[in-house]
């Protein structure tokens, strides 16, 4: 009998011990799933092109306006200036014009200044670049994905060579070198204001004030 009164008792303890273990682990598991979440993230393909919009003023560069177009004295791009004109504009946002990769996000000095470059693809696989230059501030990191209207920089100066605009390009020749800003040969540019009216999202049709 008391032979019997001990095998329970181990028996019991045993069974308790075993208890502790499983609650513990249990409790592991979940305290792991607390701090270890399973995140949902964007993919790429949530950055390919749905449209362009202006890179001031969005979407429709209201309030500014092209000082010199595209072509005009060999012009590769386009200088947008707040209506008010002078250093009105100085800090004012810069957004991306459509959904991209930053390729470039860096002060290149001279006469460019702070430069932003975002490559652009669309769903069948075609690819522009937009170039976005002089900034006083950069708000992205090469290597950022971002979507259309989202703040990239601000209006600058190119460190206090000029009076502030935003000198805007747009290619179709992806990772050119940056360029001298003007030439007569055009090849890999595009004129963009009106790529950008050829390729307004629906939201926003209205053409440019």
């Amino acid at each position: 009998m008391k032979k019997l009164y001990v095998l329970i008792l181990c028996s019991c303890a045993f069974l308790s011990c075993k208890q502790e273990i499983s609650v513990g682990v249990k409790e592991e598991k979940s305290k792991e799933i607390v701090e270890s979440p399973k995140l949902e993230e964007e993919s790429e393909e949530d950055f390919l092109v749905d449209g362009f919009d202006f890179p001031v003023g969005k979407p429709n560069a209201k309030g500014y306006y092209d000082a010199q177009s595209f072509g005009v004295n060999n012009h590769l791009g386009e200088d947008w200036n707040g209506n008010k004109g002078s250093n009105t504009d100085l800090g004012d946002t810069i957004f991306a014009i459509a959904h991209g990769y930053v390729s470039l996000a860096e002060d290149l000095e001279g006469g460019w200044g702070n430069v932003i470059r975002v490559i652009h693809q669309f769903p069948a696989g075609r690819e522009v670049e937009s170039l976005y230059a002089h900034c006083e501030q950069i708000l992205v990191d090469e290597g950022d994905y971002v979507k259309r209207g989202q703040p990239i920089g601000t209006i600058g100066t190119a460190n206090g060579q000029y009076v502030a605009h935003l000198h805007f390009e747009i290619r179709n020749q992806v990772g050119m070198p940056i360029g001298p800003g003007y030439s007569p040969i055009k090849d890999g540019y595009l004129n963009p204001t009106e790529f950008i009216k050829q390729n307004r999202p629906l939201e926003n049709l209205e053409e440019t004030e």
